[in-house]
């Protein structure tokens, strides 16, 4: 894994996480006056339970209003679905989840990797090959490192390592924290869904903020 050459820290983009997706219309809906509202790199499709027929069906109502937008779109694990689905990639939760899946999704797709718990992981899924390591997300009982820490994790990977880092923000405040610390991406996922104000005023709120 090259190490990473020294250069001004990058304008982060946002990267939008979804809500659980069991009936994609609403959101397909959606879309595209949130796209207007900020610069997203890429969305993070959470599904629902489901079979997989039911599954794929609802990323392809999906996928042509995302990639169209010029923004990249990735399953939340269910890598084993990302080529039926036409999606771009998966974001895999842990390093064994990334040894399996990589066979099924490289060369040609992004492979993302979090829950990371430790720095020889993320360093493992760096040499492995990860397109990206994903850092602060929550544990599935909630749990999740204190901001500060996960903004020294998001600096210390983007000043020694070149695969880019995602920064997981939990409210406003904490992306304009990350965004000061080089990563690439910032995931926002519950803060803009569960805004009062709606989820189009948020993220344009965040990527003024970013």
């Amino acid at each position: 894994m090259a190490a990473k050459p020294a250069s001004l820290p990058p304008v982060p983009r946002i990267y939008l996480a979804t809500p659980p997706i069991a009936d994609p219309a609403p959101l397909a809906a959606g879309l595209p006056a949130l796209f207007a509202a900020a610069d997203v790199a890429a969305v993070l499709v959470r599904l629902a339970p489901g079979d997989d027929r039911t599954l794929i069906t609802r990323v392809k109502a999906l996928a042509p209003i995302i990639q169209n937008a010029g923004a990249a779109l990735l399953l939340d694990g269910h890598f084993e679905l990302v080529a039926r689905a036409g999606a771009d990639g998966a974001n895999l939760h842990g390093i064994p989840q990334m040894e399996e899946a990589m066979p099924t999704l490289k060369p040609d797709r992004i492979v993302g990797v979090g829950g990371l718990q430790t720095r020889h992981d993320a360093m493992l899924a760096g040499e492995a090959g990860a397109d990206y390591v994903l850092f602060g997300e929550p544990t599935a009982d909630g749990e999740r490192p204190s901001a500060d820490a996960i903004a020294e994790r998001l600096q210390w990977w983007a000043e020694l390592f070149e695969p880019p880092c995602v920064g997981y923000a939990a409210s406003l405040e904490e992306a304009g924290l990350f965004a000061s610390t080089g990563a690439e991406f910032i995931m926002l996922g519950d803060a803009i869904w569960n805004d009062p104000r709606g989820a189009q005023v948020a993220l344009s709120e965040a990527g003024a903020t970013i």
